[in-house]
């Protein structure tokens, strides 16, 4: 009798891989909503391949998925695999890399035949020829397997053969100790108009579950408990999902109807289709023909008392640069949002990246400021689309929310907030034509009166020539021209006054400034809680607020003796931080397309940290 042992550990980081139609999105979500629902802390990390139909069994067609799951409180999916489920061969090539030494290796011995080797680039079967010795290799006929279990129901071998990814989701959710039960309840939802296929993946799923129990080589399986967090009520939740739950929340507090008008662009487009689906939440979404009708038709919106709302990615932006100028000149609140990926041009589609700073800071023809914000992790992107309404309704401005791949297609546990600690969003329409001028100015804010169209005796010009000062009439003034430019500037530069004392995590002055923005924000705070168990003199600071920086940034900056900033670009925010504070900013840049890694910041700060010590 085989007497298997059961090992505790803290996390465990699983990459499922294989061909984009093996199903490993899918695969790696229900493994993830299953770890969520036994209360682990879990961080996910999709990884899609940026040619849409590449030929199958090749390297560019390889698809990922990444899940770290613990009962501890965690902040990224994982460095480096403890187990990688490979599907066929170039799955395989393209992830032993990352794989470490003495790490679970299941591979799909089926797909490892002579012609899916060769495109993967392999001479030799690498199961068979000993290159794979360093790892603890598990060779499963997934295909065959799956096929068997599945005989009887009328499939054509391909829709079959489709069914192995349960299989191995089977295998894992043993190994795991998951159970399969939430999983069968969700094929059944999800195949109700296709029962056929339905008991196709439920059976491959018991078959990969019940072939582990059975297999006398897998003698031990693996416990992670549930993690302790904050008492609440929780759900996984994307990036993308989370700016839309966050931009219907801010309409509703505002208590005006939502408009978001977008073209599809990966990585955003998911905000689109989320929006979609709450038209009953007085949402009204608009798919348009190109980026510049999408950012016209929010600009309406807006100058309509709509909380106007638009999504794209990098080369959108581009397209909307003119009409952003637009807003600023109409000075209209609108939000638009950039899901950055690896550029230039089209790039790389599904890759993350975080260079569209400087784009949004400062691309656009004239002085032309606008606030710009971004999210930390997929379950800030719901605080930061509310800030983001408030900035621009307050200030009555566009405002920019950057977001990135690696945050929009990532999920996490979000604690889902009560209503009643949502903050208030104060919408104030013009009404009195006797004291109407369009362009007067709030005292503490500088913003314009926001006038409804319609309104009697509220008729104004709208338009891109300058305006003039209080009257809004189209002035080629000198003074004019300047004065107004001053004043939108101003009007931005006062956003500052409602950014809260910035956090800074661990020492509050020393040796090292950890400083970051966006997506680095998990790889950063991880690297500088095991700087900190080692007794490093270290603070990190991580900035939302990119436009106007926080007004006590430069006393913070200067509290310390050297400044690392970490980004997926060439050091574009290390770039605006010595323009602004004259520091020697010091750079960690990559732009691989990939996410940082807890190890790179930490050998990086470790270094600086090590070359300040007395020799």
């Amino acid at each position: 009798m085989n007497r298997r042992i059961t090992e505790e550990r803290d996390a465990v980081t699983i990459r499922f891989a294989g061909d984009s139609g093996d199903g490993m999105q899918l695969t790696g979500s229900r493994f993830t909503d299953t770890a969520a629902l036994i209360g682990n802390d879990i961080a996910t990390f999709p990884d899609f391949p940026a040619e849409i139909r590449a030929p199958a069994g090749s390297l560019p067609g390889v698809s990922g998925f990444q899940v770290q799951f613990s009962s501890r409180d965690i902040h990224t999916p994982g460095d480096r695999p403890d187990v990688l489920v490979a599907m066929n061969p170039a799955a395989l090539k393209v992830n032993l890399r990352d794989l470490p030494e003495g790490a679970d290796l299941f591979v799909n011995s089926d797909a490892f035949a002579k012609g899916n080797l060769k495109l993967a680039g392999y001479e030799s079967n690498p199961v068979e020829d000993g290159s794979l010795s360093k790892y603890r290799v598990f060779s499963l006929p997934m295909t065959s397997l799956t096929l068997r279990a599945v005989e009887g129901l009328g499939l054509g071998q391909r829709s079959a053969e489709r069914c192995k990814n349960f299989f191995a989701l089977g295998v894992m959710f043993f190994l795991y100790e998951r159970s399969v039960d939430a999983t069968v309840q969700w094929i059944d939802q999800k195949f109700a108009k296709t029962p056929d296929l339905g008991e196709a993946n439920k059976r491959a799923l018991r078959a990969g579950y019940n072939y582990a129990d059975t297999l006398e080589i897998f003698n031990r399986t693996y416990r992670v408990r549930k993690a302790v967090l904050p008492a609440g009520e929780y759900r996984s939740v994307s990036g993308n999902e989370a700016l839309a739950m966050g931009f219907i929340a801010a309409a509703r507090q505002a208590g005006r109807t939502l408009f978001y008008g977008s073209y599809p662009i990966t990585p955003a487009s998911d905000i689109l289709h989320e929006l979609a689906r709450h038209r009953a939440f007085d949402v009204r979404t608009f798919q348009a023909e190109d980026e510049i009708a999408a950012i016209g038709a929010v600009i309406g919106a807006a100058f309509g008392g709509a909380i106007a709302v638009t999504g794209t990615s990098g080369p959108g932006i581009a397209l909307k640069s003119e009409a952003m100028g637009l807003a600023v000149m109409t000075e209209l609140p609108l939000v638009i949002v950039d899901v950055q990926r690896g550029g230039p041009s089209t790039g790389l589609p599904t890759k993350t990246e975080q260079a569209d700073l400087l784009q949004v800071v400062h691309g656009r023809n004239g002085e032309c400021p606008l606030p710009v914000l971004a999210a930390c992790s997929p379950a800030d992107c719901f605080h930061t689309a509310i800030e983001a309404v408030q900035i621009a309704v307050r200030y009555m401005t566009p405002v920019v929310l950057l977001s990135d791949g690696y945050l929009a297609n990532g999920a996490e546990p979000w604690r889902v907030p009560n209503v009643a600690d949502l903050p208030g969003i104060a919408v104030t329409f013009a009404t009195d034509p006797h004291e109407y001028q369009p362009y007067a100015r709030d005292p503490r804010t500088l913003a314009r009166p926001w006038a409804l169209p319609g309104t009697p005796g509220l008729e104004h010009r709208i338009g891109g020539l300058e305006k003039e000062d209080r009257t809004g009439n189209v002035s080629y003034d000198p003074e004019n021209h300047d004065r107004m430019v001053r004043l939108r500037a101003e009007k931005v530069a006062r956003v500052a006054q409602d950014i809260p004392p910035t956090e800074v995590v661990g020492a509050k002055s020393g040796d090292l400034l950890i400083v970051g923005w966006g997506g680095t924000y998990g790889a950063i705070t991880s690297s500088v809680e095991e700087l900190l168990v080692k007794g490093y003199a270290v603070g990190q600071v991580h900035l939302r607020h990119l436009n106007p920086f926080p007004s006590d940034l430069g006393d913070i900056l200067g509290r310390y003796k050297r400044v690392l900033v970490p980004e997926l670009n060439l050091g574009q925010l290390r770039l605006l931080l010595r323009a602004r504070y004259l520091i020697e900013a010091e750079g960690l840049n990559k732009v691989a397309g990939q996410p940082f890694r807890v190890d790179e910041i930490y050998r990086k700060a470790a270094s600086m940290l090590s070359a300040m010590q007395p020799v």
